[in-house]
């Protein structure tokens, strides 16, 4: 394997913050070692309702409806096996899986009305040199841009939201994009919004350049802690409830001596 090549410059997005933060040994086997693993069958369903969300804007506003969101599971289900095969093998009951799925594009219609509004972006890319040792980089699902100018950066969650007082952290991702955004463009986002359609619930937050601020030195630390990681090759386990969902979990040292 070639080595991990961390100067210039040390790639940051939300995710690898995250994954850092919640378990540098983690961190160390996904993005040091890039050690495969199975997909994760809450991710791929996941994928599959975030692209009939993306694909759903194709369409003329009036026919923006949950019908036609449903309709599009099966071609994108299948185009879906077709790029990870072994993904009919992990589905084992596929009606009660797209079931599951066509519940959370019928949520989604009752928290959002897509036909009021056009979706200016779709899986934008924004990146940003953050420092010289720093890249920056992130995929937004929705950046709606008004016609008064104002910026509405919008996430799809498939899971349920944070109890209360977890918002700050869930938030974080869209902060990041936000400081991306605002680097690019100079302009700061009116409105944050993650939408969790597993108990259909909208977090909403209007960041604040001190918000950005504060972000950016958030990710200066992590990068900090990151490189000095990779220069002592020191990557402690932070044993937590997760381990029980780490498929990584059999070789860690924090489980196994």
């Amino acid at each position: 394997m070639l080595p991990y090549v961390t100067n210039p410059p040390l790639r940051l997005s939300p995710s690898r913050v995250s994954e850092f933060e919640n378990c540098p040994q983690l961190y160390k086997y996904r993005v040091i070692d890039q050690l495969p693993q199975p997909p994760s069958l809450d991710a791929e369903r996941g994928t599959l309702v975030h692209t009939i969300l993306h694909d759903l804007f194709e369409n003329p506003a009036a026919q923006r409806t949950p019908k036609s969101a449903i309709d599009l599971l099966p071609s994108r289900w299948q185009a879906q096996m077709a790029q990870k095969p072994e993904l009919m093998e992990m589905v084992t009951n596929e009606k009660e899986w797209l079931d599951r799925a066509g519940a959370l594009l019928q949520t989604y219609f009752t928290l959002e009305d897509p036909k009021s509004f056009e979706a200016t972006h779709r899986e934008i890319h924004l990146e940003n040199d953050l420092t010289p040792q720093i890249y920056l980089h992130g995929y937004v699902d929705r950046l709606d841009v008004a016609p008064t100018g104002e910026v509405r950066i919008v996430d799809y969650k498939t899971g349920k939201a944070p109890k209360p007082g977890w918002e700050e952290k869930a938030l974080f991702q869209l902060r990041v994009y936000a400081l991306l955004y605002f680097k690019t463009h100079n302009v700061l986002p009116r409105l944050l919004q993650l939408i969790y359609l597993g108990d259909a619930k909208i977090i909403k937050s209007t960041p604040t350049l001190s918000d950005l601020a504060g972000t950016e030195k958030i990710l200066e630390r992590v990068a900090r802690d990151i490189l000095a990681s990779v220069d002592k090759d020191y990557w402690p386990p932070k044993p937590s409830r997760l381990c029980d969902w780490c498929f990584f979990k059999k070789i860690c040292p924090a489980h196994n001596g």
